[in-house]
């Protein structure tokens, strides 16, 4: 079944001028790319995205790092693409990615890992209309 997921090229993605790589390979995988944009969110449209971890320990953390450089949100589409982006991207923490993943090439830390994905068709709506009106995906 196709699917849309959103993606995003997270603060340290983009400063290590790793966006162009990380495209190419959601393209050379299948995917096709429905809208994308280059935005710098504010603290509190980074707490609203990130609302689900509020109660957690390192959503702090998480909020000033989405808030100190752009990002770079996608919007996914191919078959089955909620759990093929999870696959390409790697496990949260880069130590445990598989090889070749986005993560076990680029990542940092479990915290600085590059990119985010959804994790469901529910979080995948969401999270795409957080960041892209109608109007904006093609």
């Amino acid at each position: 079944m196709t699917e849309q997921t959103l993606s995003i090229i997270k603060p340290d993605g983009v400063k290590k001028g790793l966006s162009g790589k990380i495209i190419s390979i959601f393209e050379e995988n299948g995917f096709e790319i429905k809208a994308l944009k280059k935005v710098h969110l504010t603290k509190k449209q980074a707490e609203g995205f990130y609302y689900i971890h509020k109660e957690r320990p390192f959503f702090n953390s998480l909020v000033a790092f989405m808030t100190e450089g752009p990002i770079i949100p996608l919007v996914l589409s191919c078959e089955n693409a909620i759990l093929k982006n999870r696959d390409i991207m790697g496990a949260t923490n880069p130590k445990d990615a598989k090889e070749g993943t986005i993560r076990k090439m680029f990542a940092e830390s479990i915290e600085r890992n590059v990119v985010h994905g959804s994790d469901s068709i529910e979080s995948a709506k969401f999270e795409i209309a957080y960041f892209f009106n109608v109007f904006e995906i093609l």
